[in-house]
């Protein structure tokens, strides 16, 4: 459509793919943790930062279909550097485990991308008892964040190059309760409205950014976290919306992104020299935007932490 090629101040639009916001980019002795990429915008992530020779570290739940993204990308590019560790993020444990895997490997860290999530299903409770859109999309990469940071942290200090951490957010977190985080119903099922739900976690995607960009910023930490929405894409995320997936499949041609363009923003805010010192911002296309009111929230951010905080310390 003609509103994809609309360019913002960054010079990159709607139209803009992952490859061309990445070109001439040089990301060697770089690495790169990247959830969920075993599909969709974050396989296209781990190709286009592995072709721009960043050594990527996919973070899956799926490992068989992992290792075929990854014998594609070394297909494409015999030199990429791709690595695979199991990760579900929906289970602690497994959060746990990887993050100790990773920590024990002895690999810097310049980058941490938190990409996977799941989209309005029905209502269900994580292996911890957690309704699993909030644990899948916030609190397992909340805490992966957390057990990710020291490492992040001295990768930066060794090698003085700034750290990124990246979460992909969604405009999506305008739709949310009220309130914004339903924190006293976030296991009830009698109000669950799977939809809102995903709002309020693609919410707490924006507001742990902000707080954490904050902690950083106040720590003296050279890492910036940052906030994207990645624009309409047809994936298997809609895989448990029937309905909706039937109306995209019948619209995306003119008014959906491609998978290219949907990784854009996630590789831009990730790799660009652009986006060096930038903290605490939400991105959309390319280019730094406004979240709604309540995603600037500095309090309800400050809440979410401390609440999430007691989540994975029971």
């Amino acid at each position: 459509m003609w509103f994809f090629g609309r360019k913002g101040a960054s010079g990159f639009s709607a139209s803009s793919t992952a490859e061309e916001v990445t070109e001439g980019i040089d990301g060697t002795g770089l690495t790169a943790i990247v959830t969920g990429a075993s599909a969709g915008i974050g396989a296209e992530t781990s190709r286009v930062l592995a072709l721009r020779g960043v050594h990527v570290v996919m973070g899956v739940r799926n490992m068989a279909a992992a290792q075929d993204v990854k014998q594609a990308i070394i297909k494409e590019n015999s030199k990429a550097k791709v690595d695979m560790l199991e990760l579900d993020l929906g289970s602690l444990a497994s959060v746990r485990k990887f993050a100790s895997d990773f920590n024990s490997s002895g690999l810097p860290l310049n980058i941490l991308l938190n990409n996977a999530g799941i989209l309005a299903p029905p209502f269900k409770l994580s292996q911890d008892g957690i309704e699993l859109q909030f644990a899948t999309n916030h609190l397992g990469h909340f805490l992966l964040t957390n057990l990710l940071l020291d490492t992040l942290k001295r990768t930066a200090k060794r090698s003085k190059v700034e750290g990124r951490i990246v979460n992909v957010s969604s405009n999506a977190h305008r739709y949310a309760f009220g309130e914004g985080i339903s924190f006293d119903k976030i296991n009830d099922e009698s109000s669950y409205n799977r939809m809102w739900v995903y709002g309020q976690t693609k919410l707490a995607n924006i507001l742990h950014s902000n707080e954490l960009a904050r902690r950083l910023k106040e720590e003296g930490a050279q890492i910036t976290a940052n906030s994207v929405h990645p624009g309409f894409v047809y994936t298997n995320i809609f895989k448990h919306q029937s309905l909706v997936a039937g109306l995209f499949d019948k619209i995306k041609s003119f008014a959906c992104k491609t998978v290219q363009q949907g990784a854009a923003t996630t590789c831009y805010v990730t790799l660009h020299p652009q986006v060096k010192g930038v903290s605490g911002k939400f991105f959309v296309d390319c280019n730094i935007a406004t979240p709604s009111s309540v995603a600037q929230d500095s309090n309800l951010a400050k809440k979410l932490w401390e609440f999430s905080m007691n989540l994975v310390q029971k």
